[in-house]
């Protein structure tokens, strides 16, 4: 069933529209929420919905409890490629949990955070942006790693980044969720603007298995193994940045180990030749982000990876 979040008026007798499809059967009150589309250039989570919703639809029999699935917190962003809302100069992953009296994005805000309240697990899916690569990972606040790491095991991921709490977390929605008792997970994968069929099909994989560990899907997914995924915790994340302008080349692909002193790629002058930097692995690990865009400056962000 598909049921209006949100409906707000916007100028010139429009409206803005926030949709979700609720897929409820059996006779368990457990709800599970998969939320995407805070990022209107993140759309690895638009694959997951449209093959949740299908999946799910097709075999009804084996839900018991209720799928809440939300494939743009950001419309107007995904309408026009934005990251923010377009008009407002906002990150909407900034502006939670919002407040009833305050600008039409806050509003917005506090009425998605009160809408997902109570569910018994959220999932908020989000991509790269369009300079970075990600392997499939959760992304977890150390003040709630021992609740959720259990869980973020069940989803088919490659990493657990449990990363130290920040004073700019604090105004994003699973901070604000997690804060009410409400469990969330963050995803991040893949690219900005594009779409993974792969890490989409895994996600959707460990959505289901994550579902059935809490009793919501009746059925495993049987003739799909589920990865045994690498944990960080604490200061295990190397970063790699540039220390030149210029243009990036790499013939290496993230998720594989790398050795320290191994060269990951180089920056190179398309107008002299030169190399100005040939770019080396900082510690032995896991390379789980790596750079996807190759023109970078001085201090970019080139690759993290994770000490073993």
């Amino acid at each position: 069933m598909i049921k209006t979040v949100v409906s707000t008026a916007l100028p010139v007798d429009e409206r803005l529209l926030i949709k979700k499809n609720v897929i409820s059967h059996g006779n368990s009150d457990r709800r599970i929420c998969v939320v995407t589309g805070t990022h209107g250039d993140e759309l690895e989570g638009q694959y997951v919905c449209f093959r949740l919703n299908q999946i799910v639809q097709q075999n009804l029999d084996k839900l018991d409890g209720t799928l809440e699935i939300y494939p743009a917190l950001n419309p107007m962003g995904i309408d026009s490629i934005t990251r923010g809302i377009p008009g407002f100069d906002l990150d909407m992953n900034r502006i939670f949990p919002g407040n009833p009296e305050g600008t039409m994005a806050e509003q917005v805000a506090y009425t998605l955070i009160h809408d997902l309240q109570g569910a018994d697990m959220v999932i908020d899916i989000h991509s790269s942006n369009i300079f970075l690569r990600e392997i499939p990972q959760v992304r977890i606040n150390v003040q709630t790693a021992d609740k959720l790491v259990p869980y973020a095991k069940l989803l088919d991921v490659d990493f657990i980044w449990v990363h130290e709490a920040a004073t700019v977390l604090e105004s994003t929605l699973a901070h604000s969720l997690n804060s009410i008792g409400t469990p969330t997970l963050v995803v991040e994968m893949g690219v900005g603007m594009r779409i993974n069929h792969g890490y989409g099909n895994r996600l959707v994989n460990g959505i289901l298995n994550l579902m059935h560990a809490m009793g919501v899907w009746t059925e495993a997914p049987g003739n799909i193994s589920v990865s045994a995924p690498t944990v960080s915790v604490g200061n295990q994340v190397n970063f790699i940045n540039a220390d030149a302008s210029g243009v990036f080349l790499t013939e290496i692909k993230n998720n594989m180990i790398v050795e320290k002193g191994e060269k990951i790629g180089e920056i190179v002058s398309p107008l002299t030749g030169e190399v100005f930097q040939s770019v080396e692995a900082t510690t032995r690990g896991l390379l789980f982000t790596l750079r996807a865009y190759p023109i970078v400056y001085q201090g970019s962000l080139l690759a993290r990876i994770h000490q073993l």
